[in-house]
């Protein structure tokens, strides 16, 4: 059985990949997102992508290809109408805000589950008929951006600390959807997106398992709406086109099926972190007035690789089946953490030790070693390197040795189960031959170092003036 729910979950391991390689970057292309602001600010922003991702999620699990394209302009909807109403003084007090936030999204996906069920309207162009109503809808109420949210939101928005009602709002949105997937109620809808004939042969409730998933999502498109409505502090009917295709680009990244039956929260969760860390790392460089457009080029060609990705899990998972995502999550979270604490710490440690040995000719270092196991290098350029310990030479050593010999294991394990050969066969046998040229190349040179050391040394020509 674990290896089955491993094998199921291999398609987390790309989403799990990407996002260390993109925090990673990002902490060094823009230091400062390493900081209590920085993350606070980047919650903030999260958090609309994240929580319409959750909802995309929740009626794709449902299958049938149900897709809402209209959850970007449903979220503009409800920002729209909370700055119109709080500005008419009808909607003010966080209560109303919440019910009438809730409630919107609710009815909308309510309609939408009707519509499917009992007219039996292609799930894909209900959507497309939702955009377009919508975002006509969202230009009549508010015609351009602006308008005031109320004035209890004027805090939320700030992102100066990571500790914010956003991210308890966040924090209780995944927490409520963790909950979820332990009810038998889930396991009916994850049997409805796999098979509808076959679950509602096996005596599923059908319809009312597809109206709750659109319940859920509308929860959830109420939730978004009122994170982005913290966010701007104002109306904006302009967010539908933009949300709606990072919110599908960071579901499918995040590994959910869109002909339904495949999809987790973790997944959801990490495909729109991703998004938003490939829209931070791409502002950290200048395109000029082209920024907009290769931004939303770049967001294309990920939702096109995403796809692909997405018909190549199965014939990758056979053979990566042996790794498990949390493993994988957990090692790679150890490098990106290394590399944050130490993007963290270079720049105050430089300017301490540069400090410290202008005024005593030999600054302790006991502390730095107590400190992450950091030792910043100091170079008389004032930039910021990184030099080694004898005991973070010694820890890295361990760890790296402890990993190679934990795969290595694993791998024969899968290959003393398999009936062929397989790919690692081939690569450790390479590495192998690998190894021995290093070896014998340092074997050389070191052997050419020591016959020009036992040469005599060449003695002056003395030359008749």
């Amino acid at each position: 059985m674990p290896e089955q729910k491993g094998s199921q979950n291999t398609y987390l391991l790309v989403p799990i990949l990407l996002i260390a390689v993109l925090l990673s970057t990002a902490a060094i292309r823009g230091p400062s997102l390493v900081s209590l602001a920085g993350f606070g600010s980047a919650i903030i922003v999260a958090a609309p992508l994240v929580m319409a991702t959750y909802a995309l999620m929740a009626v794709a699990v449902a299958g049938r290809g149900t897709v809402d394209l209209a959850v970007g302009p449903l979220l503009a909807f409800i920002n729209v109408s909370i700055i119109k109403l709080s500005d008419l003084g009808i909607v003010t007090s966080p209560l109303g805000v919440f019910l009438l936030a809730l409630g919107i999204g609710v009815i909308y996906q309510l309609l939408f589950a009707l519509v499917i069920i009992y007219i039996r309207v292609q799930p894909i162009i209900v959507a497309l008929s939702g955009f377009l109503a919508l975002s006509g809808i969202n230009r009549v109420i508010l015609p351009r951006p602006g308008g005031v949210a109320p004035d209890w939101m004027g805090s939320w928005g700030l992102g100066n600390t990571i500790f914010s009602p956003i991210l308890l709002i966040v924090l209780l949105a995944t927490g409520g959807w963790l909950l979820f997937t332990l009810t038998p109620f889930y396991r009916n809808l994850r049997m409805m997106g796999y098979d509808e004939r076959a679950a509602y042969a096996s005596g599923t409730r059908t319809t009312i398992t597809r109206i709750g998933a659109h319940v859920i999502s509308g929860i959830f498109v109420g939730l978004g709406a009122i994170c982005y409505t913290a966010l701007i502090a104002s109306g904006d009917p302009t967010q539908g086109t933009t949300m709606t295709l990072t919110s599908v680009t960071a579901l499918v990244l995040g590994g959910a099926s869109l002909a339904g039956g495949r999809g987790g929260v973790t997944g959801a969760l990490l495909g729109a972190l991703n998004l938003f860390l490939i829209g931070y790392v791409l502002a950290t460089f200048n395109f000029g007035a082209s920024q907009a457009f290769v931004i939303q080029l770049i967001y294309g060609l990920i939702l096109v690789l995403s796809l692909l990705l997405a018909l190549l899990v199965p014939i990758i998972g056979r053979h990566i089946s042996f790794i498990s995502p949390f493993a994988a999550f957990v090692v790679l979270g150890c490098v990106v953490i290394g590399i944050m604490l130490q993007i963290s710490n270079a720049g105050p440690h430089a300017a301490a030790t540069t400090a410290a040995a202008a005024a005593v000719p030999a600054a302790p270092t006991g502390d730095l070693i107590s400190r992450y196991l950091l030792l910043p290098g100091s170079v008389p350029t004032g930039i910021a390197t990184l030099s080694f310990s004898p005991l973070q030479k010694m820890a890295f050593g361990a760890v790296a040795a402890l990993l190679l010999l934990v795969l290595t294991f694993r791998l024969v394990v899968a290959e003393a189960r398999s009936s062929r050969l397989g790919v690692f066969v081939y690569v450790f046998v390479s590495a192998l031959i690998l190894l021995l040229f290093f070896v014998v190349a340092q074997e050389s040179h070191a052997g050419s170092q020591a016959s020009a050391a036992q040469l005599p040394a060449p003695q002056p020509v003395e030359t008749s003036p």
